[in-house]
């Protein structure tokens, strides 16, 4: 897998738990179907939406498996092998590549108040000689408590076969700049959905964010309407998106909200895994008559 492979519409797909906390593997299979019939060119196992921290090294491997059974070639496979231990980044890396995931999804090391370059090096390095995989970084400042850098970046791909980033800083001035430095060097994609058309028109090669698939088929034209023109549309589907995303951070803890939003359109999703609680009835109530404002059907 090359950066060339890596554009449009990459969902992190959700993993649906049961009340007691297990996985619905047969619910996974038919999000995962779902995500390819809207569009998707990729899918991305284990990533924030699939609540990774929840997630031992083997469940890891069962979801990139199966995803890759569905797939069929459809769409690549890119699986999430973040941890705050080396140790717990290579154990998760090492399942994905057993299972025929075909790239890894890796933040620099997690829960530090802020790593090093020789520490955020060290890691990718680390990671890159056991494993011949393909890496995408990830860059979300508010999840591990600093931001990958423009000089960051470029010195770990000096050492890393690195081909992406999900850039999930909230500051648009980076994006602006990290699109002007390096969209010619590796295939940027967006993560908050506020920044996609913007981001794609100033050379994003697509995005994995959290929403779009609450658009239905709109987020698999998403890249290729923002090579047109803009017009009505764009800035029809930029507001919806942007809402979407607003009114999915803010209600309960991540991602209960799109698992519960996902469950009134129809699909699968289960519930949260524990210490993550399932929205109550009055907040989904709220959610349902949002979604209905936005002109998306729930059931």
């Amino acid at each position: 897998m090359t950066k060339d492979d890596l554009h449009g519409f990459v969902p992190a797909v959700v993993t649906p738990f049961s009340n007691d906390g297990e996985i619905l593997e047969d619910d996974y299979c038919a999000m995962v179907e779902w995500l390819i019939g809207l569009g998707a060119t990729g899918i991305c196992v284990a990533g924030d939406n699939g609540e990774s921290w929840a997630l031992s090294a083997n469940e890891r491997g069962r979801l990139t498996a199966r995803a890759r059974d569905v797939a069929r070639g459809r769409a690549w496979i890119m699986t999430g092998c973040s941890a705050p231990t080396l140790d717990g980044s290579l154990a998760y890396a090492r399942e994905a590549a057993a299972n025929g995931a075909q790239a890894l999804l890796m933040m620099p090391p997690t829960y530090v108040l802020k790593g090093s370059r020789g520490e955020i090096l060290r890691r990718y390095e680390s990671v890159s000689k056991e494993i011949d995989l393909p890496i995408v970084l990830y860059n979300s400042p508010r999840r591990v408590g600093y931001s990958l850098g423009l000089e960051d970046l470029d010195a770990v791909m000096q050492i890393a076969p690195v081909i992406g980033i999900k850039e999930s800083h909230r500051d648009f001035f980076h994006h602006s700049h990290l699109l002007d430095k390096f969209r010619e060097r590796l295939s940027i994609m967006i993560g908050p959905c506020h920044y996609i058309l913007p981001g794609l028109a100033l050379g994003a090669k697509g995005f994995i964010a959290t929403g779009p698939e609450l658009l239905g088929a709109a987020a698999g034209r998403l890249v290729d309407l923002a090579k047109t023109a803009p017009g009505r549309e764009h800035g029809e589907l930029h507001i919806k998106l942007t809402t979407v995303y607003e009114l999915l951070m803010g209600l309960g803890t991540w991602p209960a909200a799109f698992k519960a939003a996902l469950n009134l359109i129809g699909q699968p999703a289960g519930v949260p895994r524990d210490p993550v609680l399932a929205l109550d009835p009055a907040q989904i109530a709220g959610l349902r008559s949002s979604l209905n404002a936005l002109g998306i059907e729930t059931r």
